[in-house]
């Protein structure tokens, strides 16, 4: 979700000082150039030694020394290839051996994580560089083992390239059509909610291609209109608007049919596999494993609250179940994605002791151990070192807000290998002998650091030092963190940011931000911190305007176990909009703030939960703003809503819980921003709700952005956004 700006002249010379003053410009936040600096494209190298990322120039793949930090080879540069040549390129692949890799360019993006790309095949020792297809674009391209061949998808289709033999291209599948049938990558609703951009997978030996077909012939379409716009301009729509046409499931509709493949590379065989899904079931993943008799695939059901692994022949076409992941209420995707497939086991992160641990599988699906046994949340799984026993994983051990990374060892000995407060990830060495973390906080910018597996740090590689020198010039005001208990009795974590002249004597008015959504967190202890992320520049430059910028993690966020997440199921926008309500009393009682001028804001499911508390019936809020908000779950898709909610035939109770039922009730003023071209959440949900609006007799203003999609970014569109949502904030706050 994501630059002077013009105001009237009233508005300018009221905070044309403190702008002065800070230094802050929103042009320069809206396009990025207050930014951190970040390693680009990390991919650990095989040799366990090395590590391979992008040059700062965009120019090269070059090739790092974890112990040393140093660079020990360039694997590819854009003005040293022979054969074919490219003036930039925007990714690379490795392939498994290390000897060769994929180089993408021309990426065209296609939905959230999808996208297609023109590839070369480029071979590190002799520097050769080919076209992986002269007969188009490419999607979503894997390496077999050996290195010796690439499936890709293109128009819904499978191809396959065998480098042995000239690097000839034969069509695996021939019945992909779109809004039809999609064969090896995810339809959209699959892509958006299961998180993932490639369904396509070989076996361990390459003699095997395996992948999810989705049938999506009987899946509703919807329509969004496209009109000429500027930058880009579609000049196909000069005098008439056009439709841009994609199956999306909604609540309680139908959703692709799915099933597995697999095409044997030498007899050029296809088959079915005996996969035993509900009709109405999801396949969520597809991977090898070391046994090129067994790939893994995992299916769900449509409630989501059971997780199947199933190991499958791709020869014989037999399935066996391995693990029955089942758990109150749903599973979360981040579990699912979590987990690890190795030589020898199977690790599962699991909310089933109602936080999230880690539990160890045999490859045959027998529980072996519980690996973690904690009262805090794992939050991301970095890898089981099959020699030691070690796991590695981040995990919430502090506090919500702050993320460690830990190790537990085989003997159950829990120990973090970061120091200090803030937020730390990490990417390890394929031996796990090094990682390099990524820590910040709410007031420090990222900083990399190499360190060996015992937490030792040996190297720094970013600092971000020439930015924090731009913001000490920027005069700042640091983010304070708080925490309050509600009327009923919840504790509730929060972030505040002052204006940098703040005057304990004076009050303030007051605009929060918020998302929200379950499983989310906008209370961090890191640099992602923000309505916007970027060390909340945005908010701290809508601060030096004269406003306090709070955020209140409500219930239903993250991090604080499976209760306090799960506890607004088949309820969404009940609890969340109290939570906010509660924040703003809160806020409201402390003596620097004017509670008669408090607002609030979001940007979807943020936009949803504004809406939602300025109808809850407590008239808190004297302003908020709306961005890409859905309004009725019944427009939204399956995967997500019924995660939460089940069908609306199965829960219409909790499906009126909504902004249009309340519609009524809406209190202050109210502007709604939404892209014309939102695959996401769809502009009917901005026209349902303004229609609700005028039948209730309420005024509402309403900004909508011509060919933008959910992220409503592109030109001028990012810097004319912020400067509505401010000015509309001044106009009705103060």
């Amino acid at each position: 979700m994501k630059k002077i700006i013009v105001m009237c002249a009233a508005l300018l010379l009221a905070v044309s000082g403190v702008v002065a003053q800070s230094g802050l410009q929103m042009e320069s936040i809206a396009k990025g150039e207050l930014s951190a600096e970040h390693l680009s494209a990390l991919t650990p190298l095989s040799d366990g030694e090395s590590y391979a990322m992008i040059s700062k120039d965009g120019k090269k793949v070059v090739k790092y020394s974890f112990k040393t930090g140093r660079q020990t080879g360039v694997l590819f540069d854009v003005d040293n290839t022979v054969g074919e040549s490219v003036s930039a390129f925007d990714g690379y692949i490795l392939s498994p051996d290390g000897t060769k890799m994929l180089i993408r360019t021309k990426t065209k993006r296609i939905y959230r994580r999808s996208f297609t790309a023109t590839y070369y095949i480029y071979t590190i020792a002799d520097r050769k560089m080919e076209r992986l297809s002269d007969n188009g674009p490419q999607q979503a391209p894997v390496w077999s083992p050996d290195g010796l061949k690439v499936a890709f998808v293109r128009d819904n289709n499978i191809y396959l390239i065998k480098l042995l033999y000239g690097n000839s291209e034969s069509q695996v599948t021939k019945d992909g059509k779109r809004n039809e049938v999609i064969n090896g990558v995810p339809d959209w609703v699959s892509e958006e909610e299961f998180a993932f951009n490639s369904a396509l997978a070989f076996n361990a030996d390459g003699t095997m291609l395996c992948w999810i077909r989705y049938d999506e012939r009987e899946v509703p379409t919807y329509s969004l209109q496209m009109y000429k716009g500027m930058d880009p301009e579609k000049t196909e729509y000069t005098e008439y608007p056009g439709l841009y046409s994609y199956k999306y499931p909604k609540a309680g509709m139908t959703n692709s049919k799915m099933s597995v493949m697999s095409y044997d590379t030498q007899s050029r065989q296809t088959r079915t596999m005996q996969l035993p899904l509900d009709a109405d079931g999801y396949v969520t993943r597809i991977k090898a494993t070391g046994d090129a008799a067994k790939m893994i695939v995992y299916t769900m059901n449509r409630h989501q609250d059971k997780l199947c692994l199933y190991s499958v022949n791709p020869r014989s076409t037999v399935c066996k179940l391995l693990i029955d992941e089942s758990v109150p209420k749903y599973v979360k995707v981040e579990a699912m994605d979590g987990i690890q497939v190795t030589d020898n086991h199977i690790l599962i992160p699991s909310d089933r002791s109602g936080y999230m641990q880690l539990y160890l599988y045999s490859l045959t699906g027998q529980l072996q151990k519980r690996l973690t046994n904690t009262e805090y949340d794992v939050t991301d799984v970095y890898g089981y070192d099959e020699n030691t026993g070690n796991v590695y994983y981040q995990a919430a051990g502090n506090n919500p807000m702050n993320r460690e990374v830990y190790v537990t060892t085989k003997n159950g000995k829990t120990t973090s290998l970061t120091q200090g407060k803030g937020w730390n990830s990490a990417m390890f060495s394929k031996n796990f002998k090094y990682f390099i973390n990524q820590w910040s906080d709410s007031n420090t910018p990222y900083q990399y650091s190499l360190c060996t597996n015992d937490g030792k740090k040996t190297v720094t590689l970013i600092d971000n030092e020439a930015l924090k020198a731009k913001l000490s010039r920027c005069n700042i005001a640091v983010k304070e963190f708080f925490k309050f208990t509600t009327s009923e009795g919840v504790e509730l974590n929060g972030v505040m940011i002052k204006p940098v002249d703040f005057d304990p004597n004076k009050k303030y008015p007051v605009i929060m931000w918020q998302y929200s959504g379950p499983g989310s967190q906008q209370v961090v202890n890191s640099w992602d911190v923000g309505s916007m992320g970027n060390g909340g520049l945005l908010d701290a430059y809508m601060a030096n305007q004269g406003f306090i910028l709070v955020c209140v993690d409500g219930r239903g966020t993250g991090a604080r176990g499976a209760d306090f997440e799960k506890c607004t199921y088949l309820k969404l926008g009940e609890l969340e909009a109290k939570d906010q309500v509660e924040a703003a009393v809160y806020l409201g009682s402390l003596p620097y703030v004017d509670k008669d001028n408090v607002g609030i804001w979001g940007w979807s499911y943020g936009g949803f939960t504004t809406l939602m508390s300025m109808s809850e019936g407590r008239n808190v809020f004297k302003a908020g703003v709306a961005v890409a908000a859905p309004t009725d779950w019944r427009f939204y898709d399956t995967v997500y809503s019924e995660r939460y909610m089940r069908t609306p035939k199965e829960n219409p109770s909790g499906y009126d819980i909504n902004p249009i039922k309340r519609a009524g009730k809406l209190h202050g003023a109210l502007l709604l921003c939404h892209g014309l071209a939102d695959d996401n959440v769809h502009p009917q949900n901005l026209f349902e709700y303004t229609e609700a609006l005028v039948q209730a007799d309420k005024d509402f203003k309403m900004n909508v952005y011509t060919n933008r999609d959910h992220s409503i970014y592109g030109g001028n569109t990012r810097n004319h956004l912020y400067r509505q949502i401010l000015q509309f904030f001044t106009e009705n706050l103060k």
